[in-house]
């Protein structure tokens, strides 16, 4: 049973393993740990059970809402649940400090929901989201749940979260949905800017970010996101890990931020990109601010899958040309050179004796004549290249488009999703950092 391999019931926590992200450890010069994919006969791992020392009282208090250490408890276990990270002496005050995050920001967001009278979400939207979470690892609601009573995790600790969660993607939805809308110009300008960069290297990449304000302060992000790095090493599934700690957008896709392309991320993260190989994990990576994590998925090299279209004014020349022919053509072309645009280089080339022009079209980069292909692969859009020699004669070649080809391109539906999203995720948090700044929160 599919099930059988991702989950199993143990003294204190139900670990929930499997992803995309499965590891296994590993060590390189710049990688902290190499991911590959789960083996399909991989038992599930044994866990010690982990022994929480703390008063059953109040822990803290949200405005006049209550968090015992019960609450507390309970919580810590379903982080361990959710990302099998392992407690140790070193990460349980980690694993502690996020799960009190956690429930402080759901204090607030329940007081938030509960202000908005006709926001009420049904027991059936809790009902499917916790089957939709028990579908990803194979198996129903019910054993989902009981899998993680098991653990000491009550199932309405599971609803509670849930409930809270969807309601406040509700009310951040209806709130700020106009304000996140994304223009026609800011979609085109990104359009063109993957289009800019569609021959240049680009990194499948899954990113944890650990916010230094959220933990106490830079060295206590580095010290928890080594902890983290050391417990997915060993194990733990990237996804669900960056789905609890990550302070990232993309933590809501398990870490997912797609196809970054190189030089447009901070030059610390440039660097491990450029150093990590496929299915290995970055140690943590200090920036201002924070702390990150990456796990290279894939690379490629996209000039493969780059579509340049080109224009071309030429001096027909045979291979056996003099050379002193050669050095006419290309200075008549030289000359000409600065003149042209990819608007009016067809009508020139038409109006000169000896000139021919044509329209090349679209066409991938590999299989353009090799004089060509760098041009094609570097010049900016709107250029002119130099006097090109090729067996056929001299060349000015220009560069009127480029865009990412192959299936994964993104379409404008893609990315105008993915730009409302981003703008939606930074307005929640904007809205829970307004709430907290204004809560009465004490620490008991």
């Amino acid at each position: 049973m599919r099930f059988k391999r991702y989950m199993t019931g143990v003294a204190i926590a139900a670990l929930l393993a499997g992803s995309a992200y499965a590891q296994t450890s590993g060590q390189s010069p710049i990688a902290a740990g190499t991911l590959n994919p789960a083996s399909e006969e991989a038992p599930a791992r044994p866990v010690a059970a982990p022994e929480f020392r703390m008063a059953d009282g109040i822990v803290a208090t949200v405005n006049d809402s209550i968090i015992t250490g019960f609450d507390l408890r309970q919580r810590m276990l379903l982080v361990i649940a959710m990302t099998q990270v392992q407690p140790t002496d070193e990460n349980i005050q980690a694993i502690q400090q996020e799960a009190l995050n956690v429930l402080i920001d759901e204090r607030l967001q329940a007081q938030e929901i509960a202000t908005y009278e006709d926001l009420v979400i049904s027991d059936a939207e809790v009902d499917a989201e916790i089957a939709a979470m028990a579908q990803e690892v194979g198996t129903n609601a019910e054993t989902y749940l009981s899998f993680l009573a098991e653990g000491g995790i009550r199932p309405q600790t599971l609803r509670e979260q849930m409930r809270v969660s969807i309601g406040w993607r509700a009310l951040v939805g209806g709130r700020f949905g106009t304000r996140a809308r994304v223009s026609r110009g800011q979609v085109e300008q990104v359009m063109r800017q993957l289009a800019e960069s569609a021959s240049k290297p680009q990194y499948l990449i899954g990113e944890i970010y650990i916010e230094a304000a959220r933990v106490g302060g830079q060295q206590q992000a580095l010290d928890g996101a080594a902890q983290l790095v050391q417990q997915m090493v060993q194990g733990a599934p990237f996804q669900a890990v960056a789905q609890q700690f990550s302070a990232a957008p993309s933590a809501v896709r398990g870490g997912d931020a797609g196809w970054v392309v190189q030089g447009t991320v901070q030059p610390a993260l440039q660097t491990a990109l450029d150093q990590l190989d496929v299915g290995q994990l970055s140690r943590p990576i200090p920036v201002e601010g924070g702390v990150y994590i990456i796990y290279m998925r894939d690379k490629r090299d996209n000039s493969a899958s780059s579509l340049v279209q080109l224009k071309q004014v030429m001096v027909r020349l045979p291979e056996t040309a003099s050379e002193a022919e050669v050095t006419a053509a290309t200075a008549r072309l030289t000359a000409l050179q600065p003149q042209l645009t990819c608007d009016n280089m067809l009508a020139r080339a038409t109006s000169e004796e000896g000139l021919l022009g044509a329209d090349l079209g679209e066409a991938e980069v590999p299989s353009l004549a090799p004089q060509f292909q760098q041009v094609a692969r570097s010049g900016a859009i709107g250029s002119v290249s130099s006097p090109l020699r090729t067996p056929l004669g001299v060349h000015l070649v220009a560069v009127c488009g480029r865009r990412a080809g192959g299936i994964e391109a993104p379409s404008y539906r893609d990315v105008e999703n993915r730009l409302r999203g981003q703008n939606l995720a930074m307005l929640g948090r904007r809205y829970i950092r307004d709430l907290r700044a204004d809560a009465l929160i004490e620490m008991k």
